[in-house]
């Protein structure tokens, strides 16, 4: 996945997570991760396999499209 590929995935995640509410720590214990990976996530230092993304998207109610839009 292209740099800009994963900045784009991370910003879709972190603005569904700020919609929801929820912190990096909040959503990491949603996704059975530590908020270091959501952070590197979210900053594109991390390309976040598909089950991870599914994960995510489960745990902010947004469908995987919503996520993975514009990547």
């Amino acid at each position: 996945m292209t740099k800009q590929r994963l900045k784009t995935l991370g910003l879709n995640i972190k603005f569904a997570r700020i919609k929801k509410g929820i912190s990096q720590e909040e959503l990491a214990e949603m996704t059975d991760t530590s908020r270091t990976t959501i952070s590197f996530i979210e900053t594109a230092r991390q390309n976040p396999t598909i089950l991870k993304v599914i994960d995510i998207a489960k745990a902010l109610n947004v469908n995987i499209n919503d996520l993975i839009k514009s990547v």
